[in-house]
């Protein structure tokens, strides 16, 4: 694909503002990393442009001692289009370059921002020796509910139970990774991509439907892609089949994943909410394999309409009332109780000023580690007493990353901790 394709108009823009023509507006926040784990990238230099726009800069930005830049605002097309199914194309396309001395250059082309969203874009950049800077450009294929890609092939939602070999695992477990084959099963020329389970969802779900979507719906259709993808995992549905990977990218087979593609605040918020969730039926132990059309090209009646989803979350229907809309009364949310590669499961109540215990003497050790990565975080006495230092360590990990901060380790913050000392832990046992 050409990177330097034209870029679809965006009404009432001008190219070279970068956001200033007072046009309705869209936001991007970096996050830079080294391959070689979870080690920020400071001043690491960022240029905006936008892809078919002769190059010119719209916006620079240097990532912060955590690697991290503040919210950019750039031009986007009006938020309505991206509501009804329209001929406008309902986001703006950037090309997005991240540069930082001794590591190769990352090129992302195609970058989609919406009116009132902010894209989260992560870069995690090899390192190189010094005046060596190639790199191979990532170019974003167009949005799922925009352009056309193959209708889902369909299966049966509930998988046999009775073949030898068929299950092999005996409860629900969340993986830590899980392997992306971005091709169709059959083709042995696509590359096989480690993913955390966590990052794969956010990536789908930005993929398949629009940020700019009501909560409720994205909570459906999240919920949907858990589950999903969870049936592939608990039933080991390609590696059963002789293949190496466990889902691919295809559309045909499963959800559209795009290699290095931004997420959005809105989805990944409900994503971290939602993580160890999954659709179940009364006396079935595996996730459902719930599938679902855009319900505007393609039909399917006894399938999750991802438009018709947005329209029922517009009538105020909550995420488990279109779920029932679709999939039946039976369908239920459940839990999964083991959720692989983290230290210590979620305590089941959230951790705050006055708690105490071994689930605190936890958090303090991790954020202690996480902390020799991201210095802003203060470090703590390791006591098990959850007391004020404690509290604003919280806190500072929660602005850091991107929480809120209310000095509190609710569900989504104890799983991000956890997630960040995993990474900064397994780097220094490479080093």
């Amino acid at each position: 694909m050409d990177i330097t394709q034209t870029n679809p108009s965006v009404p009432g823009g001008n190219t070279g503002t970068g956001g200033t023509t007072g046009q309705e507006q869209g936001k991007i926040r970096f996050e830079v990393n080294s391959s070689l784990g979870r080690i920020p990238i400071a001043n690491a230099r960022i240029t905006i442009s936008f892809t078919g726009g002769g190059g010119s800069v719209l916006q620079e930005a240097e990532t912060d001692a955590n690697g991290m830049t503040g919210e950019l605002s750039l031009d986007a097309p009006p938020l309505e289009y991206s509501m009804t199914p329209t001929d406008n194309q309902p986001y703006a396309e950037y090309n997005i370059r991240v540069e930082a001395p001794g590591y190769e250059e990352r090129f992302f082309s195609g970058v989609q921002i919406f009116s009132g969203e902010t894209a989260v874009q992560f870069a995690a950049m090899r390192p190189a020796p010094e005046g060596q800077n190639e790199y191979d450009p990532t170019v974003i294929d167009a949005h799922t509910l925009w352009e056309e890609f193959p209708p889902k092939i369909p299966e049966d939602e509930i998988k046999p139970v009775n073949e030898s070999g068929e299950i092999v695992l005996s409860q629900v477990v969340v993986p830590e990774y899980i392997v992306v084959h971005d091709g169709d099963p059959t083709d042995s020329t696509a590359e096989n991509y480690y993913v955390r389970y966590k990052d794969y969802i956010k990536n789908v779900a930005s993929c398949e439907i629009y940020s700019t979507w009501p909560k409720a719906c994205i909570e459906a259709n999240v919920l949907a892609i858990m589950s999903f993808t969870l049936n592939r995992v608990y039933t080991e549905w390609y590696r059963n089949k002789g293949y190496s990977f466990t889902i691919t990218s295809s559309t045909a087979y499963d959800h559209k994943w795009i290699y290095g593609k931004s997420t959005y605040e809105s989805i990944d918020a409900v994503v971290d909410r939602l993580y160890t969730s999954y659709l179940s039926r009364p006396n079935v132990r595996q996730p459902i394999l719930t599938q679902y059309c855009d319900g505007k090209r393609v039909s399917c009646p006894n399938w999750m309409s991802q438009w018709g989803s947005k329209y029922l979350a517009d009538q105020n229907y909550t995420a488990i009332q279109i779920l029932k809309n679709y999939y039946g009364d039976t369908i239920y949310i459940n839990n999964a109780t083991a959720v692989s590669g983290v230290p210590l499961s979620w305590p089941g109540d959230s951790l705050q000023n006055g708690s105490s215990g071994e689930a605190v003497r936890t958090i303090q050790e991790q954020l202690n580690r996480i902390a020799q990565n991201y210095p802003a975080i203060p470090t703590i006495a390791v006591d098990g007493i959850y007391g004020p230092r404690t509290e604003e360590a919280v806190r500072v990990f929660q602005r850091v990353f991107k929480l809120p901060q209310t000095g509190v380790v609710d569900y989504r913050t104890w799983y991000k901790i956890s997630e960040i000392y995993v990474g900064v832990s397994r780097i220094a046992e490479l080093v």
